[in-house]
């Protein structure tokens, strides 16, 4: 059955983005942390430099996505993957689709009637895969709503200090996590957490 996974880079204090929005020091390890290459494919494809444990834990987790459901500033941010993301379909929260969207020939999608139709349409895409979920308020929504079933953070060697944070808004705490996957990058550390139901 398809598991919704949200999937971050973040600092070791918490955030996903410095005060300036800048990702750069959270996603650092992508590019500098090791000689191994890891390719995104994708329309708009790139090429990671990564530890070996790192492009193993990536490989595997990469392996397993069928579809990416995201909100609007990380497809903005994102400039659109190029109209095609390289975990497959993409869809994205909004209250209005942007103009220029739908393009031709492009996966992604915009769903303007709730979080709960999302899950269904990312899910229904995935098929027997998962659905990757990017962005801090979009992973949010899903804690708040009960409809996140893993936690996947890679958590980078910084402080940040301020910016955004990944858990700021949440609804219904404590969420009780499962025993963590731990996988030790140069860098990072990748964990990986299911989400108990209450």
């Amino acid at each position: 059955m398809s598991k919704v996974i949200a999937i971050m880079s973040m600092s070791l204090d918490g955030f996903v983005a410095d005060r300036h929005d800048g990702v750069g020091d959270v996603f650092d390890w992508y590019f500098n942390s090791g000689d191994v290459a890891f390719s995104t494919g994708g329309a708009d494809p790139m090429t990671f430099k990564v530890s070996a444990p790192s492009a193993a834990h990536l490989r595997g987790l990469w392996s397993e996505l069928g579809a990416v459901l995201t909100g609007r500033r990380t497809f903005e941010v994102a400039h659109g993957w190029d109209g095609n993301h390289a975990w497959g379909p993409a869809f994205v929260l909004t209250h209005q689709t942007p103009e220029g969207w739908p393009r031709p020939d492009s996966t992604v999608q915009f769903v303007t009637d709730g979080i709960e139709s999302a899950v269904r349409r990312a899910k229904a895409a995935a098929g027997t895969k998962n659905v990757g979920v990017h962005g801090a308020d979009t992973i949010q929504q899903l804690l708040n709503a009960g409809l996140l079933d893993e936690i996947h953070v890679d958590v980078a060697a910084c402080l940040l200090g301020s910016g955004v944070r990944l858990f700021e808004q949440l609804a219904g705490t404590p969420i009780i996590l499962g025993n963590p996957t731990v996988v030790a990058g140069v860098g990072v550390t990748h964990l990986r957490y299911a989400v108990r139901r209450a």
